[in-house]
């Protein structure tokens, strides 16, 4: 594993434990160089997940595409990036479970504007703002309307 901080690629086991309901091993490791400390990862290898765009494009499903778009919509709310992370584990997790290998990324908007209502109002009117692509006040307007009226 190499080092983040002098890419030296000797490094020691310090801690090891599951993580994500045992889905993943959490290392925390010590270069053998630098003396620093670093966390890794290590997760079952999955089937790629294909991701089919709006315009029929395909794509490889991208987590940290998932998490940088909730991260900007999220921005300056007291949303922590664990609970985001935590969402993207269970929208991944979710998406594997079904066994297709194609998804719809209006699939996906959906799964994140259900999470993100949960956990914060302000964050998923943001998300949906982009995602539902609204022209104009009156769209925007209606979605609030109906999540006031859900409570």
């Amino acid at each position: 594993m190499k080092c983040p901080y002098c890419a030296n690629l000797e490094s020691k086991v310090v801690d090891s434990r599951p993580a994500e309901e045992g889905s993943s091993i959490r290392r925390r490791r010590e270069c053998l160089a630098c003396h620093k400390r670093f966390t890794t990862y290590e997760t079952i290898e999955s089937l790629p997940l294909m991701v089919v765009k709006r315009d029929n494009s395909r794509q490889a499903f991208d987590r940290n595409k998932l998490l940088g778009s909730m991260l900007k919509a999220c921005e300056k709310r007291s949303v922590s990036i664990d609970t985001l992370e935590h969402i993207v584990d269970e929208i991944e997790q979710s998406l594997q479970n079904t066994m297709e290998r194609e998804v719809r990324s209006t699939e996906i908007g959906e799964l994140v504007m259900d999470k993100l209502k949960d956990v914060d109002e302000v964050s998923y009117v943001r998300f949906a703002s982009v995602y539902r692509k609204f022209k104009d006040i009156n769209s925007f307007v209606n979605e609030l309307n109906k999540l006031l009226a859900e409570k």
